[in-house]
């Protein structure tokens, strides 16, 4: 198979080596903006993040095969994927654990007022903060129970939580305590003091998180988006930051970014912002090879 990788998959030589044994020929193209080293019709299969996003997929005349290093696929024109028969893959399991342990590392922070000590810490300050919370005995609200929200539950599950899944199909397991389909999302939210986003973003998913979605949320509740940004309306959120109607808010994802310098998120005591950076760990570049690796195996059998 001729196969493009681009720089999203920023392997070693020995990686490419093994790449190229599983009967492959291999060109790397480091920036997915910049014009292809080679032609459109000679490529056959893709590793790729946001390739088509510079490039039209329907340039590529030949493509029967595509491994994406996201574990979203809202970068892909999935609806011409499946009339063109080309078989996809993402990056499933790969960031699932740090983006895990971020989405509870955000909910301790909060609870635990670090930001509060931090600053005092910078200033040589002695003060004790009478408002720490203890997560023990809350209950976690998980939508979407994929790979990283399962992750999500057992860590949360750890701290003595009731964990929630929401989803449109009911997981498999006993991680969760208990499962709302996503019709009944609100039912779920409403008796929950942590919501956490890791559904994928859709045409049905978009602005799911809106003023009205935020009037069901108790008001000490705690929203967690590790998922895509547009799943959430901004203005609705900061509307209900602003008037105390949610406690606060850990994100990492944002419809636009880089977050405007602007927005009023920045400077709220009770949000943490990260540059969608919570899918980072040491380990991931050894899992996504696993599954590159074997996924490629077993599409040249």
């Amino acid at each position: 198979m001729n196969l493009l990788i681009t720089g999203a998959f920023n392997c070693t030589q020995e990686q490419l080596d093994k790449i190229s044994e599983i009967d492959n020929k291999v060109i790397f193209h480091k920036m997915e903006c910049d014009d292809l080293p080679c032609s459109y019709d000679w490529v056959e299969g893709v590793i790729c993040n946001g390739l088509f996003l510079h490039h039209s997929i329907k340039k590529f005349s030949n493509l029967k095969y595509i491994q994406l290093t996201s574990a979203g696929y809202d970068r892909v024109d999935m609806n011409y994927i499946k009339e063109h028969n080309i078989q996809t893959f993402n990056a499933r399991g790969v960031y699932s654990v740090p983006m895990a342990e971020f989405a509870l590392g955000g909910v301790l922070n909060l609870y635990k007022q670090s930001r509060f000590f931090s600053e005092n810490q910078k200033i040589h300050k002695w003060d004790k903060h009478r408002g720490l919370l203890e997560l023990c005995g809350k209950t976690v609200c998980i939508v979407g129970s994929g790979n990283v929200g399962t992750e999500c539950a057992k860590r949360f599950k750890a701290f003595g939580t009731t964990v929630f899944a929401v989803d449109i199909f009911e997981p498999q397991g006993d991680i969760y305590d208990k499962y709302f389909a996503l019709e009944n999302i609100t039912e779920a939210v409403s008796q929950s003091d942590v919501i956490v986003l890791t559904l994928p973003l859709t045409e049905q998913t978009k602005y799911m998180f809106d003023k009205k979605m935020f009037s069901h949320f108790k008001s000490n509740a705690i929203l967690v988006n590790i998922a895509r940004g547009a799943i959430v309306n901004q203005d609705d959120l900061i509307s209900a930051l602003n008037n105390k109607k949610i406690f606060g808010a850990v994100l990492d994802v944002f419809e636009t970014e880089p977050l405007d310098a602007d927005s009023p998120l920045w400077d709220m005591q009770n949000v943490i912002i990260t540059p969608h950076n919570s899918f980072v760990g040491e380990d991931n570049m050894q899992r996504l090879t696993n599954i590159i690796l074997y996924n490629l195996e077993m599409y040249n059998r």
